[in-house]
């Protein structure tokens, strides 16, 4: 179909629907143009970096916060808080089935189920632990949690907790994956070396203090928990 020409002298007038095409093209183009720009720059959005920062003691608590450590097994020591599994203290004996810990406004609570050692009726007496008689369970939380001169990302850290009547001093470590914590720790007062400036956890590092005598510990006191959500 041949295109209508107007011009002034002819006076002659297209027909109203070939008026309107230049007009609906430049509108068709306007909006090509409008949705292309309005992509630019939409994608997917940046990932969002939820790696925890341990560097700092207020870091290694917002991790812990709400989680729960859980030791049970091969994970427990021989020498919970310094002191053999083997051996009757009483109240103090530490023989464990499982011990786990929950951590709710920067408090860890503590629940244990210990276990039975066995050939040690008495206190003072050295028997054979066995983790699989459980005595009546034992439960207890931090007033207060202290960390202090972290490492690297949680590489190592030294740490306290203060209970009602008893304090654990000692270091700290993260694995590399963020899936376990090991704890060396020892009740106050009864080792010196168990920092980060003397060596890693689980160096041999340690003395232990017994009746005001200094010696080697030659035991194993590193308590590794898997934390969970």
């Amino acid at each position: 179909m041949a295109r209508c020409l107007s011009t002034v002298a002819s006076a002659r007038r297209c027909p109203p629907e070939e008026e309107e095409q230049p007009m609906k093209k430049k509108l068709l183009l306007s909006a090509v143009m409008t949705s292309a720009l309005s992509l630019v720059g939409c994608g997917e959005s940046d990932p969002v970096d939820n790696t925890p920062n341990l560097s700092t003691p207020q870091g290694i608590l917002a991790f812990v916060e709400g989680k729960t450590l859980t030791m049970t097994g091969a994970n427990i020591p021989s020498h919970p808080n310094g002191f053999s599994e083997d051996i009757n203290f009483g109240a103090s004996s530490q023989c464990y089935q499982r011990v786990t810990m929950t951590v709710q406004g920067g408090n860890f609570r503590v629940d244990s189920i210990p276990g039975t050692i066995e050939g040690a009726p008495n206190a003072g007496m050295s028997g054979t632990c066995n983790p699989e008689l459980p005595q009546n369970a034992l439960s207890f939380t931090s007033t207060v949690v202290s960390i202090e001169n972290v490492q690297g990302d949680g590489e190592c850290f030294d740490v306290a907790f203060t209970y009602p009547g008893f304090r654990q001093v000692g270091r700290g470590a993260f694995s590399a994956d963020r899936r376990t914590l090991d704890l060396e720790l020892f009740f106050e007062g009864g080792a010196t070396g168990a920092n980060c400036a003397a060596g890693g956890v689980g160096s041999a590092t340690v003395n232990q203090v017994i009746g005001g005598e200094s010696r080697p510990f030659d035991g194993k006191a590193v308590q590794r928990y898997t934390i969970g959500g």
